[in-house]
């Protein structure tokens, strides 16, 4: 996921379009008839459980196509893209460009992920989607959500001129947020989601524009960025296994997450865990000079924390803990916490590879 890939939502302020039947004198009240038919979700699809809806998530998420434009916040910072997704002869291939700030685009061929920043040349990249709907967790589906979320069917939606089903998922302990799914009736596409903690949404995710299709052309995926396209190709393809702790443990994790595609591209040692939608990292790594500060950092959904612990004989060499994800602070912190190095010279050649 990469890139654990953060209002976003569109105002209704356009003009009462000519159609319609609404006199000057009661175009107030046709507009907030509007809003409140728009509001109001209808019923929930009786033929369909939460459960099942579920199961549609990665699959649609992957094997749907379709271009559009969407909205993704997280804390203050808010973006918004373009986005070609194609499936086609078992292959994923798409392309997202950055609509606001400097020009930027991200190309996902199968299993290979590139960034592409005019201003820096092409970088390979292993985790570049934001976290939530584009992330691994949610295309893979590795672990049964039900397990750790309480599913439930809250009604329907319309979104981006698609109707959608809207899926609540309360989680079961206080080691993970909830979340709010609106996926589209026909394919399952996942249309907008909210991370939330408590009554808080922390990230926001929705589609402005939409267009569902059966094919899309190769130009659709074409690089146009203001650099060459000769550089695109050498780089080495995403780790798509779990990683492994070589000269550390982990001592607590909760429940559910279990080990997923490993992230590269740091200098440490990592490890990455999802409970098939939220995801997080662990990274080990010597102490450097100087030294980071240790604490908690939140954006959005996403918790930095970082600890140093120490290891050899003396006690005296010190490494640093870092795990990255979408789960609360406090969750983030105990999983640092439990992390000891038992071999810091297995840990020291892991690294040097």
């Amino acid at each position: 996921m990469l890139i654990r890939l953060n209002g976003a939502l569109p105002t209704l302020n356009r003009p009462v379009p000519r159609w319609c039947p609404c006199s000057h004198g009661w175009t107030v009240a046709c507009l907030f008839a509007l809003l409140a038919l728009a509001m109001v979700p209808g019923p929930a699809t009786a033929r369909e459980t939460a459960e099942s809806w579920l199961l549609k998530l990665g699959p649609a998420l992957n094997m749907t196509t379709y271009r559009g434009v969407f909205v993704y916040s997280r804390g203050e910072q808010v973006n918004s893209m373009r986005i070609a997704h194609r499936y086609r002869d078992g292959q994923v291939d798409e392309r997202l460009v950055v609509q606001d700030g400097a020009n930027g685009e991200i190309i996902r061929r199968g299993n290979r992920v590139v960034c592409v920043l005019p201003e820096y040349g092409r970088i390979q990249l292993d985790q570049v989607i934001p976290s939530g709907p584009f992330a691994e967790a949610f295309a893979s589906q590795q672990v049964p959500v039900g397990a750790w979320y309480q599913p439930e069917l809250l009604g329907e939606d319309r979104i981006a001129g698609y109707p959608a089903v809207v899926i609540g998922l309360q989680p079961r302990d206080k080691h993970r947020y909830g979340y709010r799914l609106w996926m589209e009736k026909g394919t399952g596409l996942l249309l907008k989601s909210h991370v939330r903690h408590s009554d808080d949404v922390l990230e926001r995710f929705q589609f402005t524009m939409l267009e569902i299709t059966d094919q899309l052309p190769d130009s659709e995926f074409e690089v146009n960025a203001g650099v060459e396209v000769k550089d695109i190709t050498p780089e080495l393809p995403m780790s798509l296994e779990p990683g492994g702790m070589e000269g550390w443990d982990l001592g607590w994790r909760p429940d559910g997450f279990m080990p997923s595609a490993a992230p590269r591209g740091g200098r440490g040692q990592a490890v990455a865990f999802s409970d098939g939608l939220a995801t997080f990292s662990v990274f080990v790594e010597p102490a450097g000079n100087p030294e980071m500060p240790q604490g908690a950092s939140r954006i959005g959904a996403t918790t930095l924390y970082m600890h140093y612990t120490e290891a050899g004989e003396t006690g005296q060499e010190r490494f640093l803990v870092t795990v990255v994800g979408e789960i609360p602070p406090k969750t983030a912190m105990r999983v640092a916490r439990s992390v000891t190095v038992d071999d810091r010279n297995a840990l020291v050649r892991a690294l040097a590879h």
